[in-house]
């Protein structure tokens, strides 16, 4: 078989609907402008200089046009002598946005109504010698469901566009972080496809570990031309670490479509999460041949995988506490360190392998072993999943239905099915694939969100979540683990949301009760709960043209999504700081409450380990430039939050944390050690004062088993604060520690930031003299030169939350660390990448860096 991507050559015009007067005189309705495939139609407008950027201002509702226009995208399509010659021509779409009409010179080809599917068009004796005119007409995807919300009865949703009713990403439509851009277009790759005799349809390839051995095994289904009943091989190859291979074959018989292999491995090297070993992988190839009187002859088609060998399951047998969702791998129990995952870009298409890379890189360098891919978004492109093989970072794939109830009835029902058959037969062989879930929040919704009265007996999805979807994934990937949505109880008649059985979300913090609620909680698995705060200042500022910039300025409230945003911020960041005057001041507050929060949550969970098993954050990433629950903003950018994760996610933790009862007194010290050896050692723990004197200290042997966690008291005369508002605790050992301070920021003595800064460069180790902080003139050197500059902040006073925010010192800058306390007399050293020959004082500069101490000092 040859294949030829289709992706030059295209245009696309408007071919129906409400385009704006000025626009249809620029080709736009008659020859079209130069389209993008992949892409969708708003990346061709922006290249032709038709639409000014969305995610900039406003922009989102002067465009919200699109969505309401039906598009046609055109291509010459010539074929070769070759590919002409061949006993079948089929054109294959990885994706069409969304409800498409196929057709071949006027001939109808096909019509889809399914953004998640793959499609493939028989074109056999219809392209001309000279060439046939492809066109796709996408009808506007706005119109489309609302006709079907009409056909299908209206379903309770969070958000007015019935997103339930087209087989489409919801967030399209807009979310409480994303933007609505209602995309059309060829969205993912398109090819004319060659074949003669026969080629693979399908190859299902799966690797389990098997004592020191593995097994490969390979379900293949074969198409063929008809009445070409030739006798067909199929070959599995394994390829080996020594440079060998292991090979198995399988005839398939004149007329017979299917085959089955198996490859056995003596030996294999294991494949691990990250931070618990290393990810080799295997690849694997399926060939098929013709075959004659028993000998292969020349290759008709070959497709290749890449596997690794682990177990992997999910316990939920009951226990003491209820019913646990302890990840197990190789055996090992897991403790999840997880973010949720939404499209990286509105506009999907643009996110490609190098955009993954980045994304998934960042991820996990803050320590993150679990990327949960939310259903309200895509299944992602396959360099995704290549990607989360390479670096160790298991994936949990939703099935794409979110927060809404969905319709059971035709023509949904069986585009669902056949989107889960064409998407779990894609990912499944992946190392890094967990966990398949059936939905997320809907079945939370259904109980607790007045969704039963509105549906007076209408379909809600519930077949498809215990029945479809569960089939689906017993027949084609039975090694998969599978649940029917997030959150949900392994027992079906407990409540979907009950904290002390499978998995939980956690949303009442912020929406209504405050970060320090948290501690209520000790749940099994939190796969959802998050905090918001703005983007790096930068991104802000570029998406923005408000003038003044307030955080209730026109472009500011359009790129705030969700339901009472900002008071909701105010609210919370009240009981911790005073709300600032000055809108940098504003962004740096509710940046670091964002980031403290969920700290403050990521120890308080890790803490109750191994009772609650994991927590995945929401979320790691956006979309656009938002106010959003992201770690990194919309334009790459690490928040505060991100360096939360990263210090709570570390291999070694230690907190301080209440444990009344129990034989323990108020306060204890918890150690969380990840790494496969044991932690021993002298656990010091001190009451200090702001001025960094030691009030109290006790010293305790400590042994952390490999994987696992241990309490220590803190004594009562260590515990016991003289003055809350100017003293802490802290508990260390190896050089990793703890604080707890004796009351909240607003309410304590924290002093006016005094420090010094010195930076080096790491290519030649030049030394700037340095600058002064905290408000006092400071002698000043020449700048760093280097990619790679070392700022080093020394505390004259206690220090709380130091953070550079280096965006604003280059926009390309990125910081290896933040949210630092540091003691009088104690220093930490930042490595800058990407700032150029920034001068100490301009890490020095107030602006940049920030602590939580001019929040508090007058």
């Amino acid at each position: 078989m040859t294949a030829r991507e289709l992706h030059a050559g295209w245009t696309v015009r408007a071919a129906g609907g409400p385009v704006p007067e000025a626009l249809v005189d620029a080709r736009l309705a008659d020859a079209g402008v130069p389209a993008v495939v992949p892409g969708v139609v708003h990346q061709a407008l922006l290249d032709a200089g038709l639409i000014p950027d969305p995610y900039l201002d406003d922009n989102e509702s002067a465009l919200a046009w699109i969505g309401l226009v039906d598009w046609e995208y055109a291509l010459r399509l010539e074929a070769t002598d070759a590919e002409l010659a061949a006993d079948r021509l089929e054109l294959a779409f990885d994706g069409l946005d969304t409800v498409a009409t196929v057709t071949l010179d006027g001939r109808v080809l096909g019509e889809t109504a399914n953004q998640h599917r793959r499609y493939r068009f028989d074109v056999t004796g219809l392209v001309r010698a000279g060439g046939s005119e492809l066109r796709i007409r996408f009808r506007s995807p706005v119109r489309y469901a609302n006709e079907q919300s009409l056909a299908l009865g209206p379903r309770p949703r969070p958000y007015p566009m019935p997103f339930e009713a087209i087989r489409k990403s919801a967030c399209n439509f807009g979310w409480d972080w994303g933007i609505a851009t209602f995309t059309s277009g060829v969205w993912r790759s398109v090819r004319l496809e060659a074949w003669s005799t026969a080629r693979i349809a399908d190859a299902r390839v799966a690797a389990a570990a098997v004592g020191d051995g593995g097994v490969v095994t390979a379900e293949v289904s074969v198409a063929r031309v008809a009445g070409a009943d030739a006798a067909l091989e199929i070959e599995l190859e394994v390829a080996l670490p020594d440079g060998g291979v292991a090979v198995a074959r399988e005839a398939i018989a004149p007329g017979a479509t299917e085959a089955s292999l198996r490859v056995e491995l003596d030996a294999v090297e294991r494949w691990w999460p990250a931070g618990h070993g290393a990810q080799p992988l295997y690849d694997v190839a399926v060939r098929l041949r013709r075959a004659d009187g028993g000998e292969p002859l020349d290759e008709l088609d070959a497709t290749s995988r890449r596997v690794g060998f682990r177990t992997l399951r999910w316990d939920t047998e009951p226990d003491a506490d209820g019913r646990p969702f302890q990840l197990v791998v190789n055996e090992r129990p897991v403790w999840v360190k997880g973010v949720n995952w939404i499209p990286d870009d509105a506009l999907f298409s643009r996110v490609d392998r190098a955009r993954y890379e980045r994304r998934l890189r960042q991820a996990a360098a803050a320590g993150v072993n679990l990327v949960r891919v939310w259903g309200g978004g895509i299944y992602e492109d396959d360099a995704f999943y290549d990607l989360a093989d390479e670096l160790g970072l298991l994936t949990w794939q939703d099935f794409l239905f979110a927060c809404a109830a969905y319709p059971e009835e035709e023509p949904i029902r069986s585009e669902v099915e056949a989107e889960a058959r064409d998407n779990v037969a894609r990912i499944a062989h992946r190392a890094s694939l967990a966990l398949l879930t059936g939905n997320n929040e809907n079945l939370w919704g259904r109980v607790d969100w007045g969704w039963q009265t509105r549906l007076d007996g209408a379909t809600w999805g519930e077949l498809y979540y215990y029945d479809v979807l569960p089939a689906v994934v017993a027949e084609l990937a039975p090694h998969v683990p599978y649940a029917p949505g997030s959150p949900f109880s392994p027992d079906r008649e407990r409540h979907p949301n009950d904290e002390t059985n499978g998995s939980t979300h956690l949303w009442e913090q912020w929406n209504r009760r405050g970060w320090e609620t948290y501690r209520e909680h000790a749940p099994r698995f939190v796969a959802e709960f998050g905090w918001q705060g703005p983007p790096a200042w930068t991104t802000l500022t570029r998406a923005l043209t408000d003038d003044p910039l307030t955080p209730e300025s026109p472009g500011m409230l359009v790129h705030q999504k969700a339901i009472e945003g900002n008071q909701k911020l105010v609210d919370g960041l009240l009981p911790h700081y005073r709300v600032p005057r000055d809108m940098d001041a504003w962004h740096w507050a509710m940046q670091l409450n964002q980031a403290n929060a969920v700290g403050f949550a990521l120890d308080h969970f890790r803490s109750h380990a191994p009772r609650t098993s994991g927590a995945v954050v929401w979320q790691l990433n956006d979309c656009w430039p938002v106010t959003s629950w992201a770690a990194i903003d919309g334009d790459g950018r690490e928040k505060p939050l991100y360096f939360a994760l990263k210090n709570a996610f570390a291999p070694r933790v230690v907190t301080i944390q209440p444990r009344a009862g129990a034989g323990l007194r108020a306060l204890a010290a918890v150690l969380g050690n990840d790494t496969a050896k044991a932690w021993e050692g002298s656990l010091v723990i001190a009451r200090r004062g702001y001025d960094g004197a030691v009030l109290a200290e006790a010293s305790v042997p400590v042994s952390v088993a490999p994987w696992s966690s241990a309490t220590v008291e803190v004594p009562d005369a260590v515990a016991a604060f003289g003055d809350p508002s100017g003293e802490l605790l802290v508990a260390s050992l190896d050089g990793v520690r703890g604080l707890s301070f004796g009351a909240r920021p607003r309410e304590s003595a924290l002093p006016a930031a005094r420090f010094e800064v010195t930076t080096a460069s790491v290519a030649d180790g030049s030394a700037d003299g340095g600058a002064i902080g905290g408000g006092a003139a400071g002698a000043e050197g020449a700048g760093s030169g280097g990619d790679e500059v070392l700022v080093t902040v020394a505390a004259e006073t206690l220090l709380r939350d130091v953070t550079l925010l280096v965006d604003k010192v280059h926009p390309d800058a990125t910081v290896d660390s933040g949210l630092v306390t540091l003691l009088p007399g104690e220093a930490h050293t930042f490595r800058v990448r990407g700032a150029g020959a920034a001068a100490a004082s301009a890490f020095a500069d107030p602006r940049v860096l920030r602590t939580g101490n001019e929040l508090v000092a007058r």
